[in-house]
Protein backbone atom coordinates (compact mmCIF):
# COMPACT_ATOMS: atom_id res chain seq x y z
CA UNK A 1 0.00 0.00 0.00
CA UNK A 2 0.94 3.60 -0.56
CA UNK A 3 -0.52 6.33 1.60
CA UNK A 4 -0.99 9.88 0.47
CA UNK A 5 -1.03 12.53 3.15
CA UNK A 6 -2.64 15.79 2.03
CA UNK A 7 -2.69 19.01 4.02
CA UNK A 8 -5.11 21.75 3.06
CA UNK A 9 -4.24 25.15 4.50
CA UNK A 10 -7.45 27.17 4.45
CA UNK A 11 -8.04 30.81 3.80
CA UNK A 12 -8.57 32.26 7.32
CA UNK A 13 -12.07 31.45 8.57
CA UNK A 14 -12.84 28.99 5.74
CA UNK A 15 -12.08 25.67 7.49
CA UNK A 16 -15.78 25.10 8.35
CA UNK A 17 -16.63 25.52 4.64
CA UNK A 18 -13.98 22.97 3.66
CA UNK A 19 -15.15 20.47 6.27
CA UNK A 20 -18.73 20.84 5.05
CA UNK A 21 -17.65 20.29 1.43
CA UNK A 22 -15.86 17.06 2.34
CA UNK A 23 -18.73 15.85 4.50
CA UNK A 24 -21.55 16.58 2.07
CA UNK A 25 -19.94 16.42 -1.40
CA UNK A 26 -16.39 15.15 -1.76
CA UNK A 27 -16.69 11.85 0.13
CA UNK A 28 -19.70 10.79 -1.96
CA UNK A 29 -17.77 11.47 -5.15
CA UNK A 30 -14.78 9.55 -3.81
CA UNK A 31 -17.06 6.56 -3.27
CA UNK A 32 -18.16 6.86 -6.91
CA UNK A 33 -14.50 6.78 -8.00
CA UNK A 34 -13.49 4.14 -5.41
CA UNK A 35 -11.05 6.45 -3.63
CA UNK A 36 -10.31 5.11 -0.13
CA UNK A 37 -9.73 7.50 2.72
CA UNK A 38 -7.56 6.44 5.66
CA UNK A 39 -8.55 9.27 8.00
CA UNK A 40 -9.12 12.99 8.49
CA UNK A 41 -7.76 15.29 11.18
CA UNK A 42 -7.85 18.91 12.28
CA UNK A 43 -5.37 20.49 14.67
CA UNK A 44 -6.28 20.43 18.35
CA UNK A 45 -2.96 21.90 19.52
CA UNK A 46 -0.33 23.12 17.10
CA UNK A 47 0.84 25.79 14.73
CA UNK A 48 -2.44 26.41 12.88
CA UNK A 49 -6.07 25.56 13.47
CA UNK A 50 -6.94 26.44 9.85
CA UNK A 51 -5.68 23.21 8.27
CA UNK A 52 -7.22 19.88 7.35
CA UNK A 53 -5.01 16.79 7.26
CA UNK A 54 -6.14 13.59 5.58
CA UNK A 55 -4.75 10.37 4.19
CA UNK A 56 -5.73 8.26 1.22
CA UNK A 57 -4.82 4.61 0.66
CA UNK A 58 -3.65 3.45 -2.76
CA UNK A 59 -2.58 0.06 -4.11
CA UNK A 60 -0.06 1.77 -6.40
CA UNK A 61 0.93 5.11 -7.92
CA UNK A 62 -0.77 4.01 -11.13
CA UNK A 63 -4.06 3.50 -9.27
CA UNK A 64 -3.70 6.94 -7.72
CA UNK A 65 -3.02 8.60 -11.09
CA UNK A 66 -6.00 6.94 -12.77
CA UNK A 67 -8.59 7.49 -10.02
CA UNK A 68 -7.44 11.00 -9.05
CA UNK A 69 -7.56 12.11 -12.70
CA UNK A 70 -11.11 10.79 -13.14
CA UNK A 71 -12.24 12.45 -9.91
CA UNK A 72 -10.59 15.76 -10.86
CA UNK A 73 -12.36 15.77 -14.22
CA UNK A 74 -15.76 14.64 -12.91
CA UNK A 75 -18.38 17.24 -13.96
CA UNK A 76 -20.23 16.76 -10.66
CA UNK A 77 -17.03 17.64 -8.75
CA UNK A 78 -16.23 20.63 -10.96
CA UNK A 79 -19.76 22.01 -10.53
CA UNK A 80 -19.86 21.40 -6.78
CA UNK A 81 -16.41 22.87 -6.21
CA UNK A 82 -17.31 26.01 -8.17
CA UNK A 83 -20.54 26.38 -6.20
CA UNK A 84 -18.75 26.06 -2.83
CA UNK A 85 -16.26 28.73 -3.92
CA UNK A 86 -18.81 31.28 -5.16
CA UNK A 87 -17.93 33.54 -2.20
CA UNK A 88 -14.19 33.07 -2.64
CA UNK A 89 -11.47 30.50 -2.48
CA UNK A 90 -11.55 28.08 0.48
CA UNK A 91 -8.07 26.56 0.30
CA UNK A 92 -4.98 28.76 0.13
CA UNK A 93 -2.39 25.97 -0.24
CA UNK A 94 -2.25 22.19 -0.63
CA UNK A 95 0.75 20.08 0.35
CA UNK A 96 0.87 16.37 -0.29
CA UNK A 97 3.24 13.51 0.45
CA UNK A 98 3.31 9.98 -0.94
CA UNK A 99 4.26 7.68 1.94
CA UNK A 100 5.40 4.06 2.02
CA UNK A 101 5.05 2.08 5.27
CA UNK A 102 8.24 0.88 6.92
CA UNK A 103 8.79 -2.81 7.58
CA UNK A 104 7.85 -2.29 11.24
CA UNK A 105 4.75 -0.14 10.66
CA UNK A 106 1.44 -1.34 12.08
CA UNK A 107 -0.10 -0.05 8.84
CA UNK A 108 0.96 -1.93 5.72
Amino acid sequence: MIYEMRIYYCVPGKLPDLLKRFDTITLKLWEKHQIRQAGFWTTLIGESNQALYYMLAWESLAEREQKWAKFGADPDWLTARAKTEENGQIVAKVVNYMLAPTSFSSVK
